[in-house]
């Protein structure tokens, strides 16, 4: 069953937008307001293709759906598009969501061309949601589900951090002192181990994907009330019917880690 979760919540996903079947069609709704500089409203694409299978005696279509923020500022949209594109690591170099969609359609169709008797729809879904929205801090979680066949889709979450002040992607270490990346991945596999209910040696070779049984930290974090956290995917650590493993690191233990006045920072 635990297979089928991400698929199901795509499916949701995709059936609470408009059931406006125009190929290519942008829906704006949700329009947000906010105390800060910036603004928001959750724009859409949709593109549906015209190459309808019949499932359980029911006309289906394959759907690529793309949902995400659209800011007052140009350049914080031209930001987030470009890491959204990026997701599936396609190696396409999409200009528009729409073209990105318009592809996913046009693979399906292509496909069906020669395998006409495929009994199957494929389902492309994206939404990225704001996380944290301050003066100095975007944060937004892009969540990327491709079914195009198999015994389960793909997926793929992934934080997005920027700077809308300074219009630069923040990065990892430019959170923490120089040199610090060791004792942060140490701090953090403490938590990993508790977490995990493993005792200080027991070994990462059963169960866990770690490279050379060592604990690593990846770059996809988002800073929380609470502290770093970090997301791992499916796959990534551990075995895909376990989904996704979150890892929060408290700012208390990250005083001697932290650089100065930076998002990490106890006196931010």
């Amino acid at each position: 069953m635990k297979k089928l979760g991400l698929l199901i919540i795509a499916i949701g996903f995709i059936a609470c937008q408009s059931e406006n079947k125009t190929n290519g069609t942008a829906d704006t709704t949700n329009l947000v307001t906010s105390a800060d500089s910036l603004s928001f409203k959750y724009d859409s694409v949709k593109v549906y293709s015209k190459t309808p299978v019949i499932i359980n005696k029911k006309n289906d279509t394959t759907k690529a759906v793309i949902v995400f923020p659209l800011f007052s500022d140009k350049k914080v949209n031209q930001f987030v598009e470009s890491k959204i594109k990026l997701t599936a690591d396609s190696g396409k170099n999409y200009k528009t969501y729409n073209d990105y969609a318009a592809d996913f359609v046009k693979g399906y169709d292509d496909f069906r061309t020669s395998e006409k008797d495929y009994p199957q729809t494929w389902i492309l879904a994206i939404k990225a949601r704001v996380v944290t929205q301050k003066p100095a801090y975007l944060s937004l979680l892009s969540i990327y589900m491709n079914y195009s066949g198999g015994a389960h889709p793909n997926s793929v979450f992934t934080y997005i951090n920027y700077n809308p002040t300074t219009h630069q992607e923040i990065l990892l270490d430019s959170l923490i002192q120089p040199g610090s990346m060791a004792k942060l991945t140490a701090v953090a596999e403490k938590i990993f181990r508790k977490n995990e209910k493993l005792s200080p040696t027991a070994s990462l070779k059963d169960g866990y994907f770690f490279e050379k049984d060592t604990f690593k930290l990846n770059d996809n974090f988002t800073v929380t009330d609470q502290g770093l956290k970090f997301l791992y995917n499916p796959y990534e650590i551990k075995a895909y019917v376990y989904g996704t493993t979150e890892l929060v690191i408290p700012f208390s233990e990250l005083k001697e880690i932290a650089k100065p006045n930076s998002l990490l920072s106890p006196t931010n």
